[in-house]
């Protein structure tokens, strides 16, 4: 290649004018055409477009060679900015008239759908190609309304109810259509399915209608039957003024029965003039009901007149047969109610002996069954004290391995002991379980309640133990604390109530105090005379001051006593839980007891011991 340009074979033209000339011409070799107008050029690229289109329909032709566009001169105004030069044409120069642009538009509108239903088509071979035709007019399409849940529309295949055409060997395994169209494009080719038969309508007489045959009647057919009309009915005057009266005398009536046999009851008249001499007995029966089956005249003189063997008893209808009904046992009301008894209480000694004696009960039946040969003996327990005796020959030859063997069965022995004991030992839960079962069980025997009053409740210790003495023995009900006295009310078991009479009466020392926590007396080893002791005894005194002063002055637990005032079996209990409140008035003591129970804080408030009485 040399480094000179090769010259410009031009007319002078600008690159627009270059851009703007035909292919014929460029391919001709024809020289180069006048300046397109902007009208011109639209109608040019558009061309190329619809070209470009039709090749995308047709890909047999393929896309390598595109076909040359020839513009069709368009008439333009004249104006006196815009120079009307000549057009560019074809090769021979003539000019035709170029579509308008809404028909363009439509035409390319046109060819877009045909491209997107043979792409369609080609991506489902199960599909088949529109008819399109140029001189068939296209229908609008129609729009499927679709919906959601029970207003979605059914799908066409299954609205088709035309019957299946028989196949062919041939056309049995091709593959099968759709019924229906998929797309949009292909739905204006869907024939419309036949009208549905219409309905048969049975005629069904009317029982109601008068009958057609009948001659006498002159209306129509199936005319109503006559009917008579229903007349008011009015009550008469004074009926239920009537009524009532009868009503009120009849309650007198009665009224004055009740009375007359109440003074006669009170007089002691009751067995001469009472109202169960007027009632008329009736006369016994000619046989009773249970005799009556066994009697053919249902009378008892069947017997005389009949004989025995002539009655109903060896007949097929009598009530006698082979069978023995055994009648289901009802348990008595007052079987419910029975307490268990219990087992005689014996001392520790007979205890022992009663286990002394059946253990040996049970060894000797079980030597007895290991004699007759119904269970195997038991292995010797071996151990060292006992080597010699029972291994006398082993134990000689190999005294280490006797005795190793002899140390392991003792040790098996021992394991499988404590793995029965740990099987047989209950867990937590089942022992709060069990407890739980037994209090339930002691509250079905019945329950019990009882109201103690205690001169001063002030003490800590004595308040926690009647407080957690009642909720260990499953007690419920209250404990009110009060300026003058205390009352504990509590309600259970009978077991546990007296389990609690014992606490409250005997073990709870109530004259003595609870020792004092976080004041005891603080004694410094390296007592010596200097600063910092005499701070440090400071520090204590203040600090046993100043709880001195929070708690208060401690009262006087001397005459302090607690007293039974009631004890008694109730219906149910009162309360769920056992509460401890205080309360400054006897209103609000008798207001938290309720109305069933608030008679029990003036029991327990006028309540004086024996030795106070004579006093």
């Amino acid at each position: 290649m040399s480094d000179k340009k090769r010259a410009f074979d031009g007319n002078g033209e600008t690159s627009s004018s270059k851009k703007l000339k035909s292919s014929d011409n460029s391919a001709n070799g024809s020289s180069a055409t006048p300046a397109l107008t902007g009208a011109a050029l639209i109608a040019q690229k558009r061309a190329e477009i619809a070209a470009k289109l039709a090749a995308m329909k047709n890909p047999s032709l393929g896309l390598a060679a595109p076909v040359p566009v020839k513009a069709a001169p368009i008439p333009i105004k004249h104006s006196p900015t815009v120079s009307s030069g000549p057009t560019p044409a074809s090769g021979s120069g003539s000019g035709t008239p170029v579509p308008s642009a809404d028909a363009i538009n439509k035409r390319i509108k046109r060819l877009v759908e045909d491209a997107h239903s043979r792409a369609a088509v080609k991506d489902n071979p199960y599909m088949s190609l529109p008819q399109s035709g140029k001189n068939k007019a296209r229908p609008p399409t129609e729009v499927t309304q679709q919906g959601a849940g029970l207003k979605m529309a059914a799908h066409p295949l299954l609205l088709d109810t035309t019957p299946a055409a028989p196949q062919s060997k041939k056309d049995r395994y091709k593959p099968m259509q759709p019924k229906f169209a998929s797309i949009k494009a292909n739905t204006r080719n869907i024939p419309t399915p036949p009208p549905p038969p219409p309905p048969v309508v049975v005629e069904s007489t009317n029982p109601y209608a008068s009958s057609s045959n009948s001659k006498d009647t002159t209306l129509f057919e199936g005319a109503p039957k006559d009917r008579s009309g229903r007349n008011f009915r009015f009550n008469p005057k004074g009926k239920y003024v009537a009524l009532g009266n009868q009503m009120r005398q009849d309650n007198q009536l009665e009224a004055l029965k009740q009375r007359i046999a109440e003074s006669a009851r009170k007089a002691g008249l009751d067995g001469d003039m009472g109202i169960e001499r007027g009632i008329k007995r009736l006369p016994p029966p000619e046989a009773e009901w249970w005799d009556q089956p066994l009697l053919p005249n249902k009378k008892y003189a069947d017997v005389e007149d009949l004989g025995i063997n002539n009655l109903n008893i060896r007949t097929s209808d009598s009530p006698i047969t082979i069978y023995i009904q055994h009648p289901i046992p009802i348990p008595a009301p007052g079987d419910k109610n029975k307490v268990a008894l219990k087992p005689m209480m014996l001392t520790k000694k007979e205890q022992k002996k009663m286990r002394k004696l059946k253990r040996a009960a049970d060894l000797q039946d079980k030597r007895d069954r290991v004699a007759m040969g119904l269970i195997p003996p038991d292995p010797p327990k071996v151990r060292l004290s006992n080597m010699m005796k029972v291994l006398t020959s082993d134990a000689v030859q190999d005294p280490t391995r006797v005795e190793a063997r002899i140390r392991r069965e003792v040790a098996q022995r021992k394991h499988g002991h404590e793995k029965m004991n740990a099987e047989r030992k209950l867990t937590d839960e089942q022992r709060r379980e069990k407890i739980e079962t037994k209090k339930a069980e002691e509250d079905k025997r019945g329950i019990y309640g009882a109201v103690f009053k205690i001169k001063t409740l002030s003490d800590r210790a004595h308040r926690w133990k009647v407080r957690k003495n009642a909720e260990q023995l499953n007690l419920t009900g209250l404990c009110i604390f009060n300026p003058h006295f205390s009352m504990v009310y509590v309600e259970g078991a009978a077991k546990f109530i007296k389990k609690y009479k014992k606490l409250m009466m005997h073990r709870i020392a109530w004259t003595e105090a609870a020792r004092p926590r976080g004041a005891e007396e603080v004694v410094l080893d390296n007592a010596g005379s200097g600063e910092e002791d005499g701070e440090g005894a400071e520090k204590v005194a203040s600090g046993s001051v100043q709880k001195a002063e929070e708690e208060g002055t401690p009262e006087s637990l001397e005459d302090n006593k607690c007293y039974l005032v009631w004890e008694g079996m109730l219906r149910d209990r009162s309360f769920n839980e056992f509460n401890a409140r205080s309360c400054p008035t006897d209103g609000a003591a008798k207001e938290l007891l309720g109305e069933k129970l608030r008679g029990y804080w003036d029991q327990a408030k006028n309540w004086k011991a024996e030795e106070e009485e004579l006093l």
